[in-house]
């Protein structure tokens, strides 16, 4: 070949080649604190999708936890947005309401409905839906079957109300606390988890007669030691030592909690009893958190990030991300794929757990009360009356009252 033609051939295959770069829309997708960890199945995901299109490059940035949500705000304030953010529920309907994110319900109608119907709930608000579903946990009940005979408990609890009449009978029968319930979190999410609202018309509520008899059995429970006296200062590692320590009988947590509890309390381990933490009239588990995908306002090209959105979670992707993290995936094939399932059978604890949360993780819920004018001190004012009322320091109404006041004046102030 001539040089000439040679060199006239090849000029016009880059230009061909840069007009098609130039033509694809260019979708930077922001993840939550997943570097370098998660860095190899997030590669493989973004260089899957990017062989698979043709007029679409997926770019992958990954933003620090404490960074996450200033930055989603400048960009916005900026005008230069990223096609996806990763945000945690909550964060979600925060960004929902300051409008910082953009509704994305017409996108995602033709295949929402892989995911689980709590899913879909949690990405939806005020009626629009504003996230791509992706990873989520939830709780499962663990139990120390040997404690439950001693008190003549046959089966797991299936609802809370006997959850609670279990945990009592095992301490009149035992002396052991029956239940550690999470309450250093807050107690928001046991109102949810009842069924009862937290915030209605731009109200608080929670001091209603139902809301008063929730907390007056957990100030029984309190009172007579059913639940553990030190329940309010329980983290996540002296909820496990406790009841490898056989000193309480029942707790929820996430599928993996044991790890440590067959390493230090073998005996315990060997004597644990797995099952759903039973449904609230929430009509969901207690413990559930969703991790989803939002587009921000301003990006312009909203079907190619939610296209994006929806190939790193379809079924096949939320899987391999699920493998690689252990949590699990928010679509109902992948929760059903024998990763999770193969366990159900199994003698051993932790297994059967991955089982009976991939399971239960189709109704669960994210339990948050967000939008709050000044969430930090209006949770504290919550936690701090409903712990005083609990152990005896004020009556029920008398705290809940209160709280609520709080409450509705922060709501005032932010009119």
């Amino acid at each position: 070949m001539k040089l000439k033609p040679f060199l006239a051939l090849a000029a016009a295959v880059f230009a061909v080649s840069a007009a098609n770069a130039a033509d694809k829309v260019k979708v930077e997708y922001w993840s939550n604190s997943l570097s370098p960890k998660f860095d190899s199945v997030m590669k493989d995901l973004t260089a899957k999708f990017n062989k698979s299109q043709t007029g679409i490059e997926a770019v992958w940035v990954d933003v620090p936890w404490d960074a996450f949500q200033a930055r989603v705000v400048s960009s916005v304030a900026a005008g230069n947005v990223p096609g996806l953010v990763n945000l945690p529920k909550p964060w979600m309907d925060q960004f929902a309401q300051q409008k910082i994110i953009q509704p994305i319900t017409k996108q995602v109608g033709g295949f929402k409905n892989v995911y689980t119907s709590g899913a879909l709930k949690d990405v939806t608000y005020d009626g629009e839906i504003y996230g791509l579903p992706w990873y989520q946990v939830t709780a499962v009940l663990f139990f120390n079957k040997e404690l439950l005979a001693k008190a003549g408990v046959k089966e797991a609890p299936k609802s809370f109300d006997e959850l609670l009449k279990t945990a009592r009978v095992v301490k009149e029968k035992t002396g052991v606390a029956g239940f550690a319930p999470k309450l250093n979190d807050g107690f928001a999410g046991w109102f949810l988890y009842d069924g009862l609202p937290v915030v209605q018309n731009g109200k608080a509520v929670f001091n209603s007669p139902a809301h008063v008899k929730l907390v007056e059995e957990f100030k029984k429970a309190y009172a007579d030691g059913v639940i553990p006296k030190d329940a309010f200062k329980m983290q996540f590692e002296e909820q496990i030592a406790a009841f490898g320590s056989a000193k309480v009988a029942m707790f929820g947590e996430g599928a993996h909690a044991l790890k440590r509890t067959q390493t230090d309390s073998p005996k315990v381990y060997a004597q644990t009893g797995v099952a759903g933490f039973p449904e609230g009239k929430g009509a969901t588990p207690f413990g559930g958190f969703l991790f989803l995908w939002s587009v921000p306002k301003g990006f312009k090209n909203v079907d190619a990030a939610v296209k994006l959105g929806q190939f790193i979670s379809n079924d096949e992707s939320q899987l391999a991300f699920a493998k690689a993290s252990a949590t699990f995936p928010s679509t109902n094939k992948a929760l059903d794929d024998a990763f999770f399932q193969a366990g159900a059978k199994s003698k051993d604890p932790v297994e059967q757990a991955t089982a009976v949360a991939a399971s239960a993780i189709k109704s669960s819920r994210t339990l948050t009360v967000s939008g709050l004018p000044d969430e930090a001190a209006m949770n504290q004012k919550m936690n701090d009356e409903i712990e005083a009322a609990i152990v005896g320091r004020k009556p029920v109404k008398q705290a809940l009252d209160e709280a609520v006041a709080f409450w509705n004046s922060k709501f005032a102030a932010g009119k």
